[in-house]
């Protein structure tokens, strides 16, 4: 396993474009929301660097994959933690890694079992190639092109570190 990237450069990069994106969509408060567990770590970054009062959201979107039947009860499922309605909010859903677009898929369904969002920013620390889903995201700090049996991985959440394997 190498590492590839500098976490922290990347989230400054993701912080600024994703500031411009909110100041152009003219979205003051927006709800954060990080889905378990990279896109929590990133989310939290952006969060403090943003300087966003509203308290930070997280989502498990465990049991909204669409893989469940094959893989079983995911041992490591942590709660959601969301405010009751998300009714006409502005929501900036957060991950690390978008590959295909089935977790974003997911954390978008549960989202909406919640309400209806006024709209919802897809803001993502690393878009690599291989989607599935017709989802890109609204920000993306980097870009990769990866062979299909490579994959990359944030691991943390101190220090924050990027693996391919």
């Amino acid at each position: 396993m190498q590492h590839i990237a500098e976490p922290d450069k990347l989230l400054a990069q993701l912080a600024d474009q994703l500031q411009r994106t909110l100041e152009q969509r003219a979205i003051a408060q927006p709800l954060m929301v990080g889905i378990h567990t990279g896109g929590v770590w990133v989310a939290e970054q952006l969060h403090h660097t943003l300087q966003i009062t509203e308290p930070l959201a997280t989502l498990d979107i465990s049991f909204y994959r669409d893989d469940f039947s094959r893989i079983g009860i995911n041992p490591k499922v942590k709660p959601s933690q969301l405010p009751p309605h998300v009714d006409d909010r502005h929501i900036v859903l957060v991950d690390d890694v978008m590959h295909t677009g089935r977790t974003i898929r997911a954390a978008m369904n549960e989202l909406f079992d919640y309400g209806r969002p006024a709209s919802i920013t897809l803001a993502v620390l690393v878009e690599r190639n291989g989607r599935e889903l017709p989802i890109r995201p609204d920000v993306a700090a980097l870009q990769l092109q990866l062979q299909p049996a490579q994959h990359i991985k944030l691991t943390g959440p101190e220090p924050l570190a990027f693996e391919l394997t």
